[in-house]
């Protein structure tokens, strides 16, 4: 329902003149988006089509220079829009995606299969090579771009091609809707505290607090993380609620009712093998890694097989020390891994996870740890804006300098769960660095920590710590940007090539001068006792077992649903879900897959359809990344400058595998990698 005058003063119409170009969020209502977008796309559609109908011949100033230019009202409410409809969503909110997503397919699809644009595109590539190296990579991802979108294809293709893109994005919107809807009623309800005995008094208080939100006064809440692990299972001592969440948890969208998503799922990858047909290739896997650093399933495969036996032999290995924990009295199941591991870990390291979190307070984990390492390697300092409004009041905004005090952007964290946010933990950018267009990065960081009660402190897991650092990996790529045009700005980089900069970051939470520096008691100021830290450190391989063979089962799980044969209609998924693990050599009872399909948000409402493996083939990088700076003297201002400037500030303006090339000075060697998973034996 747009309210009145909704039209007449909407702020997407203009620049924002907030500092950095920030979003208004005091002035944007749900009413502003649906008029916006329609005049987004409008607008966009018109300077298009004066592009095409030039009558000057094709030059790059006249095609791809102003195609870069084009469409920027669009981009304004899109990078605001998809980030609520993440981040805080409503019905109304839910209802304008499911509305306006097949309509910004559809507009998509309207210019990359142009075929006057097309041709524009190609009569450049001749001459490409005159420009210089920004400006004809730009000429030559354009022209892969159109390609790849369809642009080559007839006419019954493309018209056809149309009809499949308008539907996906409809299922991809539908499936993201329903599992947060789903994921909600999920939450399990605890009616006696006694059930959550070993829980930490601060996670009871919030589950009294989400309880109370919803109306139960007097009872208790766990709401559901994304992955199938949750982490209360680590803690909770009564086995039948430990078994009720994790059921909860693997069931998600799996209730046969109005949330299911297993047939959309089911559909969504029926249609992208259909796609995928239409230009040529055996399966949707093929196409997407086409245009990748892997160029072929058969490589992901290849490594993939290399990993796999190893990590299963340790699950096994790391089951039978959690039997011969429990003892005889009952047998290990998915629902006792995390508790009897964490019990393992105490008896072995003489480290209890509990007995971190009163040292890893959520701000001081931020201000003196994940800023603090981005001042010491790169010269950031950070100031809070609290003049400047974000979203919602959960989310912050910080102002980020450069070593010589000038601006470099801005940096929005949203760290708390909540009804209205989806599962997991993400970046997005509100605007990109471009000298096109004048423009400096405004980044926002999503967690899905529990909130405290007010005046209570936030207190952090490790592997929530271990979070805030990598994303901010992510911010920072968007931060370092320094190019010219849009199109390469920032983390627009490779699908299996983007997680490598946030997996670096991740080693300064346990760098010494980092990790003393925020790890301190919330209560006594006590910093984490050094012997303390050095049986974290030497447990990081306990577990490694579990996390990668639950990481390798999401991954081949993700392979075989886009590896399916054009025409294939899965009457079944979760029968096809268990052959695929089965003949994978993953399907293990009590390690489950870190995604089942009925959640698996990455492949079917994100990204990285095809591309989950991205996380393990960007690791290769990262752990061959983490031994070259440990060589050249770590936490050091040399190592970060060398870092920044050969690859976090070139975004997609420079092949990928080329910058890694020109920053670690050879090609990424897996050893590394096979080492940190302790998978060399």
């Amino acid at each position: 329902m747009q309210t009145p005058g909704a039209e007449a003063q909407n702020p997407f119409d203009a620049i924002s003149e907030l500092p950095y170009r920030l979003p208004p969020f005091e002035r944007i209502e749900n009413a502003h988006y649906g008029p916006a977008f329609e005049r987004g796309m409008s607008e966009q559609l018109a300077e298009v089509e004066a592009i095409a109908t030039d009558p000057e011949p094709p030059t790059f100033e006249n095609t791809l220079v102003a195609l870069e230019r084009s469409g920027q009202l669009l981009q304004r409410v899109a990078a605001v829009f998809f980030n609520q409809a993440s981040s805080d969503a409503d019905d109304e909110i839910q209802a304008i995606q499911a509305e306006i997503s097949p309509k910004l397919a559809a507009h998509s699809d309207a210019i990359h299969l142009d075929g006057r644009l097309f041709a524009r595109i190609e009569a450049l590539l001749p001459s490409a090579g005159d420009l210089d190296p920004e400006s004809r990579r730009l000429v030559e991802r354009y022209h892969l771009d159109f390609v790849r979108a369809g642009a080559g294809l007839t006419d019954g293709q493309q018209a056809r091609l149309r009809e499949i893109n308008e539907e996906l994005s409809a299922l991809q919107t539908a499936f993201q809707n329903k599992l947060l809807n789903d994921t909600n009623a999920t939450a399990v309800l605890v009616d006696d505290a006694a059930e959550l005995d070993g829980l930490a008094a601060d996670a009871v208080t919030a589950a009294a607090e989400t309880a109370r939100e919803r109306g139960l006064d007097g009872q208790y809440v766990i709401t559901l993380g994304l992955p199938s692990g949750q982490p209360v299972l680590t803690s909770l001592t009564n086995r039948a609620l430990r078994e009720r969440i994790h059921r909860a948890s693997i069931s998600r969208g799996a209730h046969g009712d109005e949330n299911d998503t297993l047939p959309t799922a089911a559909r969504i990858a029926t249609l992208r093998a259909e796609r995928a047909a239409l230009f040529g290739h055996p399966d949707h896997a093929t196409y997407v890694l086409e245009d990748s650093t892997a160029k072929t399933p058969a490589a992901v495969h290849d490594m993939l097989g290399k990993l796999t036996p190893a990590a299963v032999a340790n699950a096994h290995a790391e089951a039978a020390k959690l039997q011969a924990a429990i003892g005889d009295e009952f047998e290990l199941q998915a629902w006792d891994w995390a508790h009897y591991s964490d019990q393992v870990r105490r008896q072995t390291y003489d480290i209890d996870a509990a007995q971190l979190r009163p040292y890893f307070e959520l701000d001081r984990v931020l201000r003196d740890g994940v800023f603090y390492a981005a001042g010491k390697l790169y010269g950031l300092s950070f100031t809070e804006r609290t003049d400047l409004v974000a979203y919602h009041p959960d989310a912050r905004v910080f102002e980020v300098f450069d070593e010589d005090g000038s601006g470099l952007g801005l940096f929005v964290g949203d760290f708390f769960t909540r009804d209205s946010k989806r599962g997991g933990a993400w970046m997005n950018s509100f605007v990109e660095q471009s000298e096109l267009l004048g423009t400096k990065p405004v980044v926002i960081n999503n967690l899905n920590i529990v909130k405290p009660p007010a005046g209570e402190p936030a207190l952090l897991t490790f592997d929530e710590v271990n979070t805030m650092f990598h994303e901010f990996g992510h911010a920072l790529h968007g931060l370092f940007s320094d190019v010219t045009y849009p199109t390469f700005s920032g983390t627009n980089v490779l699908r299996d090539f983007v997680e490598f900069p946030s997996q670096v970051n991740e080693m300064w939470a346990v760098w010494p001068e980092v990790l003393a520096n925020y790890a301190v008691h919330h209560e006594t100021g006590e910093p984490l006792p050094q012997e303390l830290v050095q049986r974290l450190l030497d447990s990081q391989l306990w577990g490694e077992g579990f996390a990668t063979t639950e990481y390798l089962a999401a991954t081949l799980l993700d392979l075989a649903w886009h590896e399916i044969a054009p025409g294939t209609v899965v009457e079944d998924p979760l029968a096809f879900e268990a052959a695929a693990l089965e003949q994978a050599g993953v399907a293990l009872e009590s390690v489950p897959p870190r995604y089942r399909t009925s959640y698996f948000a990455h492949v079917f409402s994100g990204g990285y359809s095809a591309g989950y493996y991205s996380y393990i083939w960007s690791e290769v990088l990262d752990a061959d990344t983490v031994e070259w700076f440990k060589d050249n003297g770590g936490l050091l201002r040399a190592n970060g400058d060398h870092f920044r400037r050969e690859l976090l500030s070139r975004g997609g303006s420079i092949d990928s595998m080329l910058a890694f090339r020109n920053f670690r000075g050879r090609d990424p060697q897996i050893e590394p990698l096979l080492v940190r998973r302790g998978l060399t034996h």
